[in-house]
């Protein structure tokens, strides 16, 4: 199936199992976590999983070491969205296990003799993306992920163009690169994927103004949109800086209830958003009982997830 074809209905996604930690999958409480989302007219969900490196300037990824999901646990899960009826995008991520944002990981411009260069990195990080790929493709995942949020990396255009390059031998689906918040058109290489995909984690008020800059970016590609990843914690202050996972502020289901609406409201206006993979929806998900006192990102037992059951279903039925 072609992108186009794709996303003709909308994606109504949520991200999950994040960060697929071994161990945390395949398991009866994981079976629940996903029979929850998909009770919230969730069609499409990004398996989303990270392999770490230990600090931003390493080039080595051990990926099928721990504390990374096992090849099985990934099948499990995919497997497991697929009986429930959802569409899955495969999504490998590298983490730094120091605690640095993937984002500042990067090197010389250049190579040089003896420093840690993009070529060496490169070459780790596509056996990582290659090995996801061979999964996805075996198991008939609709989509793939080939990056997220690879910031100080995307002026590497040949060394990404070549590595689509070779998923494509592996995988015959859709392929995407999820850029950060306003990195949209500062990427160069678009016209290699499939589908143009973002993290829209953009403050409540400026929603409008960053779409407007998003739609220009969109018709020169020619190819669908969608927001990879999107979202706001359940936190005091959260609207004005979605991104902030460590913003300090007490827990506030209103907040994240009322960036929902602004989001959902902003995006559905615009006919070339094709949707949202919400950010996200743990495998060990919290006991609804508990869920106001939970500041994070995933809305299950909020009032936000209402609003997004709402919206995804509506939304649904307008593309139908």
């Amino acid at each position: 199936m072609s992108a186009i074809d794709l996303l003709r209905e909308p994606v109504c996604g949520m991200t999950w199992g994040w960060v697929g930690t071994r161990g945390t999958w395949a398991t009866p409480v994981a079976e629940a976590s996903l029979d929850r989302m998909a009770e919230h007219a969730v069609t499409w969900t990004a398996i989303a999983y990270a392999a770490e490196q230990a600090t931003p300037f390493s080039t080595e990824i051990p990926f099928d070491q721990p504390p990374t999901v096992t090849e099985d646990e990934i099948v499990w899960a995919i497997r497991g969205a697929h009986e429930r009826g959802m569409k899955v995008c495969l999504k490998p991520v590298v983490n730094v296990a120091d605690g640095t944002w993937r984002a500042f990981i990067g090197f010389f411009d250049w190579d040089v003799p003896g420093e840690p260069s993009w070529t060496q990195w490169f070459a780790s990080y596509t056996r990582f993306i290659l090995n996801a790929a061979a999964i996805a493709e075996a198991e008939s995942c609709e989509m793939f992920c080939i990056g997220c949020e690879m910031v100080r990396s995307d002026g590497q255009e040949t060394h990404w163009r070549e590595l689509i390059r070779k998923v494509r031998d592996v995988y015959s689906g859709p392929i995407t690169y999820n850029c950060d918040k306003y990195q949209e058109d500062h990427v160069t290489w678009w016209d290699a994927v499939d589908i143009v995909s973002s993290s829209g984690y953009y403050p409540i008020g400026a929603w409008d103004t960053q779409l407007d800059r998003i739609e220009r970016v969109v018709e020169a590609s020619g190819k669908p949109f969608f927001f990879m990843e999107a979202g706001c914690p359940s936190r005091e202050g959260s609207a004005r800086l979605p991104n902030d996972w460590n913003l300090v502020g007490e827990p506030s289901g209103a907040e994240q209830e009322t960036y929902y609406r602004a989001m959902f409201a902003a995006v559905r206006a615009r006919p070339w958003v094709g949707g949202l993979m919400l950010w996200d929806w743990p495998a060990d998900l919290y006991d609804e009982t508990g869920a106001m006192a939970n500041d994070d990102y995933c809305p299950y037992g909020k009032p936000a997830a209402r609003v997004m059951a709402e919206q995804y279903a509506a939304w649904a039925a307008g593309a139908a």
